[in-house]
């Protein structure tokens, strides 16, 4: 059907995007109080960006990717983008943002991302992030503030039950380390890991503790923690966060199960979970990758960030009932009333660009309605106020102005409209006029 969306895709409708419009509006103002500046990449990138940030061992890069050819001869493989970070790292060395005062520090807020990924609750195959990154600031310190920036948006939009879960996966020092502890817990047990698992056993160790299925997550509740094999230097760094989380008010847990699915992280990991999602309980995923400039030709650069996916957010809103307003409907509704259809109209037609101009929400019929039907529609609006246009009012150049609420309707000079519905939204006069 040509009128059916696409699989995993979703209509955002104006109410909805009412409340899409005050969830950004919250993640500018806090990324504003933390000093970030806002950045806004292209939906499309080089596949080569994902293949070597991401990873070629990953979900995303081997299952998940919008991948195409385009027009140029040889023709170049670009990829819908599914994830903000590789891309902010480009723009960031694109741009010789390395090159101007460190550290920097980046957002984005309802960027779109693109996975081929089965649709579940709040998840979809295009989708939605906000997000922060840092670059140039090994101190624990900015590992602390951008967790402390993700669980304060989630407190800030009225949710409870939020907790923080905690984890260090060490660094290319001290990992190799620990991927073959990992090996020698696993090798015995193999048979009972799901296939991809067992192909992750050589390639790839670290994702076995990933691994979502019912029995392979049996397995690595079993399996060494990350922690104990960290090197003094990471061990170091670990405590360094979680005290200065502590200083922040933060709560957190530290959890040996977090290690994200990203072969770009270093060190601090971390996610954000609300009990009201179910088993899929992540709000926000993020931590610190050393190497991911590096790796994508720059510079060594220490760099610390999260991703927030919107739909969750929003869904997880909705069900602790904490959604901001869907909107105040419209501050006026213009009617015409009586026969002199052209006269009137171009009166109301008038009287409805001034309110505009003024910076009301105004709106009139366009739908050649009765003037019952017409009072009945601004009803429906949500409309605060109706003015009446008639012959009558333009033969007299007034308008007959209605508190819809009130119910009450006074005669106004038709150039004091827009003035005395501004003073009366504002509650300039006791009476609404």
């Amino acid at each position: 059907m040509l009128t059916a969306r696409p699989r995993g895709t979703n209509d955002i409708l104006p109410r909805e995007a009412a409340h899409w419009r005050a969830v950004e509006a919250a993640v500018h103002l806090l990324c504003r109080r933390f000093a970030f500046g806002e950045i806004r990449t292209p939906l499309f990138e080089y596949t080569e960006l994902f293949q070597r940030g991401v990873g070629e061992d990953t979900d995303i890069v081997e299952k998940e990717m919008y991948t195409f050819y385009d027009r140029a001869n040889p023709p170049r493989s670009l990829t819908l983008r599914p994830e903000g970070t590789a891309a902010v790292v480009r723009a960031y060395l694109e741009n010789r943002l390395d090159a101007g005062p460190q550290p920097v520090k980046l957002y984005y807020v309802a960027s779109p991302m693109f996975r081929y990924d089965r649709p579940q609750a709040g998840r979809y195959r295009q989708f939605h992030q906000a997000g922060a990154e840092v670059f140039g600031a090994a101190d624990p310190a900015a590992d602390a503030e951008v967790i402390a920036l993700a669980h304060g948006l989630f407190t800030e939009l009225g949710l409870l039950g939020i907790e923080v879960r905690l984890n260090s996966i060490g660094c290319p020092g001290c990992r190799p380390a620990y991927r073959e502890r990992l090996r020698e817990y696993y090798r015995p047990h193999l048979a009972e890991a799901c296939p991809e698992c067992r192909r992750r056993f050589e390639r790839n160790p670290l994702r076995l503790i990933d691994c979502k299925k019912d029995a392979c997550r049996l397995l690595a509740a079993g399996a060494p923690p990350v922690i104990a094999s960290l090197c003094p230097a990471c061990a170091e760094h670990f405590t360094s966060v979680q005290g200065y989380l502590a200083v922040l008010g933060v709560p957190f847990a530290v959890d040996p199960g977090i290690v994200r699915g990203l072969d770009y992280y270093t060190r601090t990991v971390f996610e954000v979970v609300h009990g009201g999602l179910g088993a899929q309980s992540s709000l926000c995923g993020g931590g610190r990758y050393d190497g991911l400039v590096e790796t994508l030709g720059g510079p060594p650069t220490p760099a610390v960030g999260f991703a927030v996916g919107m739909e969750r957010l929003l869904l997880t809103m909705e069900k602790e009932g904490v959604l901001p307003p869907a909107g105040e409907g419209l501050d006026v509704f213009v009617t015409c009333a009586g026969e002199a259809a052209g006269t009137v109209r171009r009166a109301a037609f008038a009287l409805l660009a001034r309110l505009r101009a003024a910076g009301l929400a105004a709106e009139m019929d366009l739908a050649g309605r009765s003037f019952k039907a017409q009072m009945k529609h601004a009803g429906r609006l949500g409309a605060r106020f109706v003015a009446i246009v008639g012959e009558d009012e333009v033969a007299r150049d007034v308008v007959g102005l209605r508190e819809m609420a009130a119910g009450t309707q006074v005669e106004v000079p038709a150039g004091e409209v827009a003035e005395r519905v501004a003073a009366a939204l504002r509650g300039a006069t006791r009476t609404g006029f």
